[in-house]
């Protein structure tokens, strides 16, 4: 019977009467029958022992209803920050009023002015602009075959610090292979070098035809063989080396078959052949330690196959042994005294892009963990093979799930083996569950994969479940968050890069909206205390609302990330969008933009003599051309200025070209200018506006070389 959809081991389990003990796993109960398993060979009858929620298909679907939704980091950081906006914007907008009134200015100006001041400053465009750059990222993982369920889990997986993820379908190709063979004179052969494929010595040959015959699985086209897949293996191995099965199974007509049986651990069977003047040719196949105890072997050879078998097996082989005689058919007896054929070794090979993938989320600081329902001994050897668990240069740890059940996982000891357990094998559903929870707890965001129904309660556990599209259950995939089409584990990378380019990319864009409004609130705050007028009207401030904040937040929110942001370890769960140092960012930011603002005002009035009604637009300009100018300020510090991925993103200067447009409108266009108390600028007003809306570039520029030089 095929269990994979709910234990997660790919081989088909052989089942029996033999009774089981109440504590047995769920993939060692041979004496049960379950529903969503498969049957792969066979007929039997069996006595219903459980409905409904009592199944172990009711138990994983109750496991998925009581797993909790949590809503994710990013709603929760964009809640807080948009709370603390508004009342810190209304706290100020009010200050401002209050202070211009008692200054002797217009209280309706200033009650105009505080309120254009709250309007501009409160970032009502903040969840648009982050829904913006999440369906932006959603369409670019699209193109890479990962297909989000849920618009906010992509920024959740750019979040991530472990991924727990199946083995079965996911690290490997899910499709047996046989790779080794060792044959009685000419020992260990591998079956995949060219020379030995093409042309395989007698023995080789003798046991790929015994693979052949003693085999229930039929040849598909295109070399897709049909059955059981350790049996589809070996017919694919025989097709390599030259072996028709077709042709052998015409010549070696079956006569009848000892079917595989838990207690025996071998399949046989007895064949007629013309050439063999009434012989029989007999054909087992099994676990090595039962076909040994069929065959005639001095001590000393069984020893010799026995190492052998250790030899494979601790490579992560699936080991089966091969003998075979030709004589009389004596009933049950001719499956004994048989002749040693020999052994081979088939595995599930990992998938060829997996490793780099698992080092690039090593270099990211995630941590991956195996979670399987296969052998410690495979899901250790598959480890090695795709880099697992090399962080210190040391081997994967390994724990079972009955060993899991041994751990105080509430003793600081069990805890922390639990935490640095790279390999979990034999697991079951409600296992996986706590591993997750257990990791959510040590305060990491953690992403699940998997693709059997065994899978779904711990992928709604996690922050972001991912479920296979090509080998998933439906369970699986209504209960993930993200699904892979291609079933390929570099996807995941791939949607972890997008995941932190959409939160880089979202605090950008706050930073920026945060250094404009503040620059907006600094101008009339000073002109407040220190002006006898308003160098930056109403209208206008709603005006720059409207216009350059928009358009370049847009921009900066579906631009590329910095060429190093998978070489930082995943953010912290707490840390907020905007961090202290963010909030000095935009704080100095604010206030080079206000200084350059008044200064070219001042300039206006001192140098240019105009007056102060005519300088406003001087003020005005110069407001919007700093704000346009800052916004490449926001490029990620260890990248080049000219070369950033602000400089490099043609959305940026699609962003400035159209806001300079509107700019344009407004000053030249009568009945705009008009309303918003303008007029168009002589070539001296637009050199002034060049210089001191420049003021953010060159500072920015200082201030790298500055950093740059210093020892």
């Amino acid at each position: 019977v095929d269990e994979s959809a709910l234990t997660g081991e790919s081989a088909p389990v052989a089942k029996s009467t033999a009774p089981n003990a109440p504590d047995t796993p769920l993939a060692d109960r041979t004496s049960m029958l379950c529903r969503g398993g498969r049957v792969t060979r066979g007929t039997a009858r069996g006595l219903v022992t459980a409905t409904g929620l009592d199944s172990e298909l009711g138990k994983i679907s109750a496991l998925v209803a009581g797993a909790k939704r949590e809503s994710t980091p990013l709603e929760e950081r964009l809640d807080q920050l948009g709370n603390r906006l508004v009342w810190l914007t209304l706290a100020v907008a009010a200050a401002t009023a209050a202070v211009g009134v008692f200054s002797g200015k217009d209280l309706y100006l200033m009650a105009r002015t505080a309120l254009a001041l709250a309007v501009a400053a409160i970032p009502e465009g903040l969840p648009v602009v982050a829904t913006i750059a999440l369906a932006r990222g959603l369409w670019r993982m699209a193109e890479r075959n990962a297909l989000i369920n849920r618009l906010s889990a992509v920024e959740t997986l750019g979040a991530t610090g472990v991924i727990c993820t199946d083995k079965t379908g996911t690290l490997t190709e899910n499709r047996l292979r046989a790779v080794r063979c060792v044959v009685p004179t000419a020992g260990e052969i591998d079956l995949e070098a060219r020379e030995s494929a093409a042309d395989p010595d007698d023995e080789t040959r003798r046991l790929l035809r015994l693979g052949v015959l003693c085999n229930n699985a039929e040849p598909g086209a295109a070399g897709a063989n049909l059955g059981d897949p350790l049996e589809a293996a070996l017919l694919a191995a025989a097709a390599k080396a030259g072996i028709d099965p077709a042709a052998e199974r015409g010549r070696f007509v079956r006569l009848r078959e000892l079917p595989f049986e838990s207690e025996t651990r071998l399949m046989g069977t007895v064949h007629a052949d013309d050439a063999l003047d009434g012989a029989r040719l007999v054909a087992v196949k099994g676990a090595p330690e039962a076909v040994l105890a069929a065959c005639r072997l001095t001590p000393e050879e069984r020893e010799r196959w026995l190492a052998a078998n250790d030899r494979l097996a601790g490579e992560g082989l699936r080991v089966l042994a091969f003998a075979g005689k030709t004589g009389a058919d004596r009933g049950p007896d001719v499956f004994r005294d048989l002749d040693m054929a020999g052994l081979c070794g088939l595995i599930d090979p990992p998938r060829d892009d997996v490793p780099e993938a698992i080092r690039e989320c090593r270099e990211a600081g995630i941590r991956v963990v195996m979670v399987t329902g296969d052998q410690a001994r495979t899901g250790v050897a598959i480890a090695g093979q795709i880099g697992l668990g090399e962080e210190n240069g040391d081997a994967a740890t390994v724990l079972q799930g009955s060993e899991m059940e041994a751990i105080d996982a509430d003793s600081e000891d069990g805890r922390r083996r639990l935490l640095e357990t790279s390999v979990f094998a034999r697991v079951t559903p409600a296992q996986k569950l706590a591993l997750v929870h257990l990791h959510q707890e040590n305060g990491a965001i953690v992403a699940m994969t998997g693709d059997g129904v065994n899978d779904a309660p711990a992928l709604k556990q996690a922050d972001i479940g991912i479920a296979m599209g090509k080998r998933g259950t439906e369970v699986a995939r209504e209960a993930a968050e993200m699904v892979l089409r291609d079933d390929a584990f570099p996807s995941i990378v791939v949607a972890i890069r997008q995941g932190r380019t959409i939160f880089s990319n979202i605090r950008k864009f706050v930073v920026y909206l945060l250094s404009c409004n503040l620059s907006e609130i600094f101008v009339v705050g000073a002109a407040t205390v220190f002006f006898e007028r308003l160098p930056i009207l109403p209208l206008q401030i709603l005006f720059l609302n409207l216009v350059t904040d928009v358009f370049p937040a847009l921009a900066l929110g579906v631009g590329h990330a910095g060429s190093d942001l998978m070489r930082d370890r995943p953010r912290p769960a707490a840390e907020p969008i905007v961090r202290p140092r963010d909030w000095r960012t935009a704080v100095a930011g604010g206030a080079m933009i206000a200084a350059a603002t008044l200064g070219a005002d001042l300039f206006a009035i001192r140098v240019l003599g105009q007056t102060p009604e005519q300088s406003v637009t001087v003020a005005f300009l110069t407001l919007a051309a700093a704000q346009l100018a800052h916004v490449f300020n926001m490029a990620g510090g260890r990248s080049p200025y000219l070369r950033s991925e602000i400089a490099t993103n043609p959305a940026i200067w699609a962003a400035v070209a159209i806001c300079a447009g509107l700019l344009g409108l407004a000053t030249h266009l009568s009945a705009l200018a008009g309303v918003l108390g303008l007029h168009a600028p002589g070539p001296a007003e637009w050199g002034a506006v060049a210089g001191f809306g420049s003021v953010p570039v060159v500072v920015e520029i200082l201030r790298r070389l500055a950093r740059r030089k210093r020892p």
